[in-house]
C-alpha cells in the first residue's frame, strides 16, 4: 500500500485518471486522510479543492460529512456540485439544511444534485423539503416535489395534494407521482 503522502500527491497531480484512483484509495486511510483533505479544502486552487471533496465522498463518517457541508458553501460552483454529489454517496441528515439552501441556487445542476442528495437522505429530509414545497420559488419547489415523490414519506401527502392545484404541469406531475407511489393516487368510481 502506498503511503498517505504519495496518494495525496496523486490526488493533486493534474491527471484525472490518477487523481480518481487516489480519491478512491484515500478511503482506506479514513481518519488519517481527513486532516490532509481539510488542508486541501483551504487551497486557493479550485481544482485542488474539487479533488479534496471528491476524496471526501469516499470516506464515511461525521468528520468527512462536516467537511462536505463546508464544501457546499465553497466559492466555486464545481466544488459545491461535487459536495452535493458526495452526499448522494454518503447521505447525512445533518447536511439537510445546507442542501436545501443549495436547492435554491440559480445553477440548475447544483439544485438537482442537492435534491438528489436529499432523496438519498430520505425521510429525515422530508420536513425541510415540505418547507421548500410550500414557500419557495418555483424552481426549488419543483425539485422539492420531485424529491418528496421519490422519498414517498406519508407526511408529504397533504402538501402533495395541495400541489396538484398549482399552475405548473411539472409540479402536478411530481405531486401525482408521489401520491401514486404512496398508494393514494386518484381513484375513480363508476356512478
Amino acid at each position: 500500500m502506498e503511503d498517505l503522502a504519495g496518494v495525496l500527491a496523486e490526488l493533486t497531480c493534474g491527471d484525472e485518471e490518477r487523481a480518481e484512483r487516489a480519491a478512491v484509495a484515500l478511503s482506506r486511510y479514513e481518519g488519517q486522510a481527513l486532516e490532509a483533505l481539510r488542508s486541501l479544502l483551504a487551497s486557493p486552487d479550485a481544482e485542488t479543492r474539487w479533488w479534496a471533496v471528491r476524496a471526501l465522498a469516499e470516506i464515511p463518517g461525521k468528520q468527512a460529512a462536516r467537511l462536505l457541508i463546508q464544501a457546499l458553501q465553497d466559492a466555486n460552483i464545481s466544488v459545491r456540485q461535487c459536495a452535493a454529489l458526495g452526499f448522494q454517496r454518503q447521505p447525512d441528515p445533518e447536511a439537510s439544511e445546507t442542501l436545501v439552501a443549495a436547492m435554491h441556487s440559480e445553477d440548475s445542476l447544483l439544485a438537482r444534485l442537492a435534491a438528489n442528495a436529499l432523496i438519498a437522505i430520505g425521510a429525515p429530509a422530508t420536513q425541510k423539503l415540505l418547507e421548500v414545497l410550500n414557500s419557495s420559488p418555483q424552481a426549488a419547489r419543483l425539485e422539492a416535489a420531485r424529491a418528496l415523490a421519490l422519498i414517498a414519506d406519508q407526511r408529504s401527502i397533504p402538501s402533495l395534494f395541495q400541489a396538484l392545484d398549482g399552475d405548473s404541469a411539472l409540479l402536478e406531475y411530481w405531486a401525482n407521482e408521489g401520491l401514486e407511489r404512496m398508494g393514494v393516487g386518484m381513484v375513480f368510481f363508476k356512478p
